[in-house]
């Protein structure tokens, strides 16, 4: 495999093992037509295309650079190749130095060559369950493949993962072309607030690699965490393990520096996450006849989830957090465009001062307060 940036041992985590293990089990996508696949593929590269203008004109958001951050239309392997590529990159600093300071220990080389193939294997699992899962991403920190292009100079990349567009939109019982621009507007909205703000990735860049900085969990304890999380996969996690509590991936390895650097991250995340669902029903009556009717049963989708393995698997991997990230958020973009409106509510992206914090996403006219106070003295 290329392109991950480098031959170096498997270290922590074989990567490549963890691509085939995880592209060996991905599940096989929806039955469609060799000519019903390439009409798929050409009309997401067409809604992906229109979404720029109708997100640029709903948000007032400028940006220069989306032409520099490609649009790839993926299958789940190929899915999996990129965020695998998109891991590695961000978590280096972390696992090399969990690396260093288990090969200080009596029999460290041997047990990281076989603790990062078992690893490897691991996470290929996990990254199969969800590749039948994401619809689309924008991948903020991407680096460049052969395979797989990227922004120059740090820029993203959009994926729209076809085979699941069309799995949830054929379950859902949706009109499928309202459906796939309606995706597209909401992935879209996440490139222009990266490209029309050009410190936010460094800014949030900077905030992961603080708090993986301040990291000190044991190596063993990682891998635990990892097995846990696969076995709960396959089924073997004991029945009464189910409901213990257990904690997600990040709540595992914070110290108090890093729930401070978790908060401002949250609150981050939750003003991005909520702001693309604001833009995609904002633009969505316009351009999307059916959009209600996707909207309230993407909704009952979302709430339901699936069985108590989705669930245990959720709660691991702090995909709980995520969800309720798009509902804080949301409320508060809604919130704040009301009192202030777009102009006003654009003052976010000013600066990381300018950014809410994690209460004030809990309490809109507190940032409103803050930023528009502050700001008109």
């Amino acid at each position: 495999m290329t392109g991950f940036g480098g031959t170096a041992s498997p270290g922590m985590v074989d990567w490549n093992l963890a691509v085939t293990t995880a592209t060996r089990l991905a599940r096989p996508g929806p039955d469609v037509t060799r000519d019903e696949a390439r009409s798929v593929v050409a009309e997401l590269r067409r809604h992906a295309k229109a979404s720029e203008e109708h997100v640029r004109g709903f948000t007032r958001l400028e940006t220069e650079q989306s032409h520099d951050t490609p649009v790839l239309v993926v299958d789940r392997p190929g899915w999996v190749r990129a965020n695998v590529a998109g891991f590695r990159e961000i978590l280096k600093p972390l696992l090399d130095k969990m690396q260093e300071r288990r090969g200080g220990t009596p029999g460290g080389a041997v047990l990281g060559a076989v603790g990062g193939k078992v690893t490897g294997v691991e996470l290929g699992m996990l990254l199969s369950f969800l590749s039948s899962r994401v619809l689309g991403q924008y991948e903020t920190f991407a680096p460049a493949g052969r395979d797989l292009p990227a922004g120059a100079n740090g820029g993203g990349r959009l994926l729209l993962v076809a085979p699941n567009i069309v799995h949830v939109e054929r379950e859902l019982d949706v009109e499928p072309h309202d459906f796939r621009l309606w995706v597209c507007l909401h992935e879209e909205t996440h490139r222009t607030q990266f490209t029309a703000v050009p410190w936010l990735r460094d800014h949030l860049e900077g905030e992961i690699q603080s708090f993986l900085a301040e990291t000190d969990v044991d190596p063993m304890t990682f891998l635990e965490r990892v097995r846990e999380a696969a076995q709960s996969l396959a089924g073997g996690r004991p029945e009464a393990e189910e409901d213990d509590g257990g904690r997600s991936f990040v709540e595992l390895v914070q110290t108090p520096a890093q729930r401070e650097i978790l908060g401002r991250l949250t609150a981050v995340m939750s003003l991005l996450e909520g702001h693309a669902d604001y833009v995609m029903d904002g633009v969505g009556p316009s351009v999307v006849p059916s959009v209600a009717e996707i909207r309230e049963k993407f909704q009952q989708r979302r709430a339901k989830g699936a069985s108590r393995l989705d669930q245990a698997l959720r709660k691991l991997l702090g995909l709980d957090a995520k969800l309720k990230q798009y509902r804080d958020g949301e409320r508060f973009v809604r919130a704040v465009t009301d009192q202030v409106g777009v102009d006003g509510f654009n003052r976010v992206w000013t600066s990381p001062n300018t950014l809410p914090t994690k209460a004030e996403i809990a309490k809109p006219a507190d940032w409103v307060a803050r930023v528009h106070r502050k700001a008109d003295s």
